[in-house]
C-alpha cells in the first residue's frame, strides 16, 4: 500500500516538474533551474518504470513458469497416452523442447520495452549524446538541445557546430517532431530517464 502511494506521489510530481519545466524554458532556456528540474522530472519517471517493470518483470516470470508446466504436464500426458504405440519418443522429446525454446523466445520478446540498449541516434543531440529535452532546428536541418547550443553561440560563436554555417539564436526553431518523438519513445522505454546522477 505505501510503495502503491509513493508512486502515485511521483506521478503528481512528474506532472508540476513538466508543468515548471516548461514555465522555466520560457523564462529562461538557459538556465540552470531548467536543468535541476529535468533531473528530478527525469528521476521521478525512472522511478516509475522501474517500480512497474518490476512487477512487470514478476508478473512475466510467474506466467512462464505457469506456461512451461503446462507445457511439461501437456507432454507426460501425451507421452502416457501414446506409449507403446507409433509414436517415437525421441521426436516428442524433440518437438517438447522446440515448444520451450519457442515459448522462452516469447517471453523474451515481451521483456525487450524493460531491457535498457542504446538510445536511437535522431532522438540524441549531436553535442552532448545525450537524449533530448528541448530540441531546436537549425537552418541547416540539424537538430541540437536548445540550451546546448545557445551555450556553443554565447561561448565558441555564431556558426553551427557541426556544419559550420553561419547561425544565431534568432534562427532557431523548436523541433516539436523530435520532441514528441522522444516523448513516446521515453513513455515506452522508461529506462532511457536514467541520467549519470542516478
Amino acid at each position: 500500500m505505501c510503495r502503491l502511494l509513493i508512486l502515485e506521489l511521483n506521478l503528481k510530481l512528474a506532472l508540476y516538474f513538466y508543468q515548471a519545466l516548461d514555465l522555466g524554458r520560457g523564462a529562461n532556456p538557459n538556465a540552470y533551474i531548467v536543468d535541476e528540474i529535468w533531473e528530478e522530472l527525469a528521476k521521478a519517471k525512472y522511478l516509475e518504470w522501474e517500480e512497474a517493470s518490476t512487477q512487470r518483470s514478476w508478473e512475466l516470470q510467474r506466467l512462464k513458469e505457469a506456461c512451461e508446466g503446462a507445457l511439461r504436464e501437456k507432454h507426460f500426458l501425451d507421452g502416457s497416452e501414446t506409449e507403446g504405440f507409433l509414436d517415437d519418443p525421441i521426436v516428442s522429446v524433440v518437438s517438447h523442447l522446440k515448444k520451450l525454446d519457442l515459448l522462452g523466445e516469447v517471453f523474451r520478446k515481451a521483456a525487450e520495452d524493460d531491457t535498457p540498449s542504446e538510445v536511437p541516434d535522431y532522438l540524441c543531440c549531436k553535442i552532448t549524446l545525450d537524449i533530448f529535452r528541448d530540441p531546436v532546428i537549425t537552418p541547416s536541418g540539424v537538430s541540437y538541445e536548445r540550451a546546448v547550443l545557445l551555450n556553443h553561440l554565447e561561448k565558441v560563436g555564431n556558426f553551427d557546430p557541426i556544419t559550420r554555417e553561419p547561425l544565431y539564436p534568432s534562427q532557431l526553431v523548436p523541433n516539436f517532431a523530435i520532441k514528441e518523438a522522444v516523448h513516446s519513445y521515453l513513455d515506452k522505454h522508461g529506462w532511457a530517464y536514467r541520467t549519470e546522477s542516478d
